[in-house]
């Protein structure tokens, strides 16, 4: 290779290039390195290196033949990182160092500014999460970058869970206004809708970012419109567990992705779409309300009234008059000019019958007739109505045992068993048992106003390996009252957090007393007695932790013997 090659190569190069000899002079100098350490090359080839190169450590290197990389080094007002290479002869004797460097001044300043900017970004975001009101911010693709705490204690939703993501993610009722303005390019105010699974009511105000006119992205900023929330909505009646409720739930609600859940759900799906009646089987507290809401909305009737009546909780003439509907004067202290019954009530719409293994023999006769001929005669009347309700039955019972023993009408039972679903236990699908208590977390947060995220792996394990006797419903106890052990500012369920679960004394004293209904009463009065005992007596807190209506709370402690009046201190 000749010298001018050499030479037009090495002044090619990007980094500054020195090499001295072995007597300690430059013999070698780049246009880089000319530039960077203000010098000429006639200046510096030929020149002792130390006295030409300031701060040098060539000559160091020569002497050690140790090579030194990446260091960081001052030059007047300029930062350079440099390497110094001792070149070696075959027999390893060090006859010239090489020195690579670069001016990193502007890279370093650089790196100061991104730090200040992180500070600013961290400051920003403690203001952010500081404020009441929710805020979420989307980029230009309308998908979620930030949001703050108060977004995941109205939502739910958790940071994790949503970033990345669509705006549609948080969206239960009505568009994604971070997705209109990405198209519009401009604000908009007051803008209602209704967000994460509980549906709950707020007001949006979304502004378009510009940076430099070129559009980035959008801020929402979300009012709660529900915080006050109606604590006695079930209240109109006493004595009675009846509800008269718009079905709010779906199946994108139902979690669960193990064989038997996909039969369950792909069973309700296929039957939602006809007027079949529906009985969902499977012991309590596996969601066959759940079921029911979800195939109600799924069907042509989703627009229609959607009514819920536990037929446990009524005494048979109540229940009879609530079905039926009486007419004037068909018993003492009836209204006057009669009373329209459920059945009418959920006329072109659905009527969920829970528990209806627990319908006393009469009562089932009269609705069995309804069943056949679709018409009602109201109690105390004569004049037949016809009707068109589809009916969603659901019992935890074994009906064949009851047809069996005389407690349950064999045509009826043919009547319902049309399309059984099956909805099985806890214990036989623990592997969904994640899913279901992410999702249990979202409600949860919106519903107490918390922020928990997740739960970690510890404490899944001690989940994972608990049956569950109590199903869904016992799952969703504990994880309430988990968050009710958690401090406020802690995001994560841990195994400390969790309640005592207590199955093996149950199973002791099952083998020691054999009379298993006897125990899951007490072991049920001792939930309640603990879950009043947290809440400090409050029975509607405790009501809402249970995951049952204020009447049912009552009915229970009438029924375990409860005193009401005692001072449960937490």
């Amino acid at each position: 290779m000749s010298e001018k090659l050499l030479e037009t190569i090495v002044n090619a190069l990007i980094e500054a290039v020195i090499v001295i000899d072995d007597s300690e002079k430059i013999i070698l100098i780049n246009n880089e390195a000319c530039n960077i350490l203000n010098l000429k090359k006639d200046e510096a080839l030929g020149k002792p290196v130390v006295g030409t190169i300031p701060n040098t450590r060539l000559h160091i290197v020569l002497k050690t033949g140790k090579p030194e990389y990446n260091r960081i080094q001052k030059l007047g007002d300029k930062t350079i990182v440099t390497s110094r290479i001792p070149l070696k002869d075959e027999e390893g004797n060090v006859y010239a160092v090489m020195a690579v460097f670069r001016d990193i001044t502007s890279i370093k300043k650089l790196a100061e500014e991104v730090t200040n900017l992180r500070e600013i970004e961290a400051l920003l975001s403690a203001v952010i999460d500081s404020t009441h009101d929710a805020i979420s911010v989307a980029d230009e693709e309308g998908k979620i970058v930030l949001v703050n705490r108060a977004y995941t204690r109205i939502t739910g939703m958790s940071a994790k869970y949503v970033i990345g993501k669509l705006a549609t993610v948080d969206i239960a009722e009505g568009s994604s206004l971070h997705l209109e303005v990405a198209r519009r390019k401009e604000p908009i105010l007051n803008a209602r809708l209704k967000v994460g699974p509980a549906k709950k009511d707020v007001a949006v105000n979304v502004t378009p970012l510009f940076v430099n006119n070129e559009f980035k992205g959008s801020v929402a900023v979300i009012h709660d419109l529900s915080e006050i929330e109606k604590l006695a909505r079930e209240l109109e009646q006493t004595r009675r567990l009846l509800r008269y409720v718009k079905a709010k739930y779906t199946f994108d609600d139902i979690a669960g992705n193990s064989q038997k859940m996909r039969v369950a759900i792909e069973q309700a799906k296929r039957v939602a779409k006809t007027p079949m009646t529906v009985l969902l089987r499977g012991p309590s507290g596996t969601g066959k309300e759940l079921f029911a809401h979800a195939i109600h909305n799924a069907s042509d009737r989703a627009d229609k009234n959607f009514i819920s009546v536990n037929c446990a909780a009524l005494p048979e003439s109540i229940l009879e008059s609530e079905l039926f509907g009486y007419a004037d004067g068909a018993f003492t202290g009836a209204k006057k000019g009669g009373k329209r019954g459920l059945l009418e009530e959920a006329n072109r719409g659905t009527l969920f019958l829970d528990e209806i293994g627990k319908m006393s023999i009469s009562v089932q006769s009269k609705f069995l007739r309804f069943l056949q001929d679709k018409e009602i005669i109201p109690v105390g009347g004569t004049k037949p109505q016809k009707l068109d309700v589809r009916i969603i039955a659901a019992t935890n019972l074994n009906l064949e045992q009851l047809v069996a023993e005389g407690k349950f009408l064999a045509d009826l039972y043919y009547r319902l068993n049309v399309v059984p679903i099956v909805i099985p236990p806890l214990k036989d699908h623990i592997e969904d048992l994640p899913e279901i208590a992410r999702v249990i977390l979202i409600r949860l947060n919106q519903e107490y106003g918390r922020l928990v995220e997740d739960i970690d792996d510890e404490a899944l394990e001690v989940l994972m390996n608990y049956p569950w006797p109590g199903n869904v419903r016992e799952l969703e106890n504990v994880l309430g009252r988990s968050m009710i052990n958690m401090e406020p500012d802690e995001r994560v369920i841990r195994k400390h957090h969790l309640p005592k679960l207590e199955l093996e004394n149950l199973h002791r004293e099952a083998a020691q007393i054999g009379k298993l209904p006897n125990l899951l009463a007490d072991y049920e009065k001792k939930i309640i007695e603990d879950t009043l005992k947290a809440t400090g007596g409050n029975k509607t807190a405790a009501a809402k932790i249970l995951g049952i209506s204020i009447r049912s709370l009552y009915y229970k402690l009438e029924r375990y013997g409860i005193d009401t009046a005692r001072n449960f201190e937490p």
